[in-house]
């Protein structure tokens, strides 16, 4: 806890007069461990904003989405999600190969409410939590190093409207994307999703409508 700050957070906590502000809040909200309150927040949201960095240090950020319960809390220091089928790309899946530093800020539109977690994260192969998510093809498992929660005055208030029907379900077939239709991916497709191949104008008609 003591490396919460670095100098650049200092330097501009003395340029803005806000270096006993920020010592105070380290110690009065950031956390070590996960509580029943926090747990409860954590497993109620239905997605979050993952940020990874690579070996060279370049950031990469994601949106994560999928139903109540996308994350899953093991122990009161341990996360866990899953990964589901995606572009193919591995970004996030990658960096935490190479780097383990991971972040995830969890915001609440509706109840316009955040909180922020940072740890370290790992993925093993054939891990026994697959189970617990439909067609999730990794978990991503987290080791917390803080959690905190942000000011939420700048959240703004919005309602769900409907989940994505992307989302894998369980005993529910999940669609295709259409974007896997396209020509310019047609045959770079993994054998998974050859079958996919199809009519150009319908998929771009598709994308369009979305």
């Amino acid at each position: 806890m003591s490396e919460f700050y670095h100098e650049g957070s200092r330097q501009l906590q003395d340029r803005f007069e806000t270096r006993p502000l920020a010592d105070r809040l380290l110690d009065a909200i950031v956390c070590t461990k996960i509580s029943q309150e926090d747990k409860d927040f954590i497993e109620s949201q239905n997605m979050f904003f993952l940020a990874t960095v690579d070996k060279e240090g370049r950031p990469d950020c994601s949106y994560k989405g999928g139903s109540k319960g996308l994350v899953k809390i093991l122990d009161d220091q341990t996360l866990a999600f899953p990964l589901y089928d995606g572009s193919g790309m591995f970004l996030s899946a990658g960096n935490v190969l190479e780097t383990q530093h991971i972040s995830m800020l969890f915001v609440d539109f509706q109840r316009q409410a955040r909180l922020r977690v940072k740890g370290s994260a790992f993925i093993q192969d054939n891990d026994p939590l697959l189970n617990e998510w439909p067609e999730a093809e990794l978990i991503v498992r987290v080791t917390l190093r803080e959690m905190f929660p942000n000011c939420p005055r700048y959240i703004h208030k919005m309602v769900l409207v409907e989940e994505s029907a992307f989302v894998p379900k369980l005993n529910c077939e999940t669609p295709s994307p259409d974007w896997k239709r396209l020509e310019v991916v047609a045959d770079v497709l993994p054998p998974r999703d050859v079958h996919l191949a199809g009519n150009e104008q319908d998929a771009a008609a598709a994308l369009n409508r979305s």
